[in-house]
């Protein structure tokens, strides 16, 4: 989603400046044109190099090399970044003074502005630095931390400047256009555990990345994201309404609270179709065959789909091969108004990769067959056709 975006990334003096090569390395494996703009204090303690090295592009640091570079710089620029950004140019940024090539081209640049402080925590709270901290972000600027935590000096405290991947989920969420403002998106992931006694469980092999990507793409683009997942080792997206579930009854409780406030559901979870029919309260003890009599679980599709009114709802087929007319069924079974079919078996595909295979099947029988992409990729492809099939907001 940052192919062919340019962005203006600024890097002041603070030991944090190590972060900002991993954020230029990011943003450029992600497609993004990164253009660096440091200061003279930057450079003592990175050099110039190696962000020429990571971006592939030019560095700038002096305002007085080049025509109008300040101007020049901004003008094709979809977004600057400053990180880390020390007290001192987010005073500078705050007061208008322009004394450096960054804080010139922070003046003459009209685009959105994200920025991540670093510094001790006493200065961070300092009134006037706090004061400056407000004057910007009433003028629209985006602040992307600090955390808490062990600081350079020794310290703890505020300070810290965010990790990295809040830093390039920032960028992605600025860039992105709020064409789902207004949609209210229930969406589920990952597997649930199905307990046979306090120590064992059935489970399947679904990571959760699909249903994490669609409720992280819907946020980025407007959206009211609720996510109810099952055990995943997965940060739980910022911005988005998070719910943890265990087994398929929490997962089904959980989706019967939040359904009726949602515009669309999208249910990604790999609910267990299977559960003991009864839970052992203490350990089985290991012996020659055991048998474990199993009962069908819920079936939460199928009960949203006779319950889903007006909203629009879209679930998932996860196959040992490409087997069409089996989703077709099962979109017909669970009245879905699309289903997203994948073969597990293919490489890439299927469960705790971050790429996927699909294939899209609408209610009205049309089928687009994706090659493999990123599951971010596929989660933006889904909601398009989310928006192009169901544009009203209203359940």
């Amino acid at each position: 989603m940052l192919n062919g975006k340019n962005i203006l990334l600024g890097v002041t003096g603070s030991i944090a400046v190590y972060k900002a090569v991993e954020i230029a390395r990011r943003l450029t494996e992600d497609g993004a044109n990164v253009t660096v703009v440091m200061t003279e204090s930057a450079c003592r303690f990175v050099s110039p190099t190696t962000f020429e090295a990571v971006s592939g592009r030019p560095v700038y640091t002096n305002l007085f090399e080049g025509y109008f570079r300040h101007i020049n710089l901004v003008k094709e620029s979809h977004l600057l970044i400053v990180a880390p950004a020390t007290a001192n140019t987010i005073s500078k940024f705050a007061c208008g003074i322009a004394d450096n090539l960054l804080s010139t081209t922070y003046l003459v640049y009209e685009g959105p502005v994200l920025i991540a402080p670093a510094m001790n925590s006493r200065m961070y709270k300092k009134p006037v630095v706090q004061k400056n901290i407000k004057e910007l972000a009433k003028s629209g600027i985006i602040f992307i931390g600090p955390e808490s935590g062990k600081l350079a000096c020794g310290e703890d405290g505020i300070g810290r400047m965010a990790e990295v991947s809040d830093i390039i989920e920032s960028v992605k969420s600025a860039l992105t256009t709020k064409d789902l403002t207004g949609h209210n998106i229930l969406v589920t992931a990952g597997p649930t555990r199905e307990s046979i006694d306090p120590i064992r469980f059935l489970s399947n092999r679904s990571s959760g990345k699909m249903g994490f990507a669609i409720a992280t793409a819907a946020h980025r683009r407007g959206a009211k994201a609720t996510l109810i997942s099952g055990p995943a080792a997965l940060k739980p997206p910022d911005g988005v309404s998070f719910i943890p579930v265990d087994n398929a009854d929490d997962m089904r409780a959980a989706v019967l609270r939040n359904f009726y406030k949602s515009t669309s559901v999208i249910m990604a979870a790999a609910v267990c179709d299977f559960a003991p029919s009864v839970t052992s309260k203490s350990k089985i003890p290991k012996i020659n065959n055991l048998t474990i009599n199993l009962k069908e679980t819920p079936d939460i599709l199928k009960e949203i789909g006779r319950k889903k009114g007006k909203r629009f709802l879209i679930g998932f087929a996860a196959e040992t091969g490409m087997n069409i007319q089996r989703a077709k069924e099962k979109l017909r079974d669970k009245n879905l108004d699309l289903i997203v079919l994948n073969d597990v078996t293919q490489k890439g595909a299927g469960f705790d990769f971050d790429t996927n295979i699909a294939t899209i099947i609408t209610r009205k029988g049309e089928i687009t067959e994706l090659p493999l992409m990123k599951k971010e990729d596929l989660a933006n492809i889904i909601l398009d056709r989310m928006l192009q099939l169901s544009p009203k907001k209203n359940p």
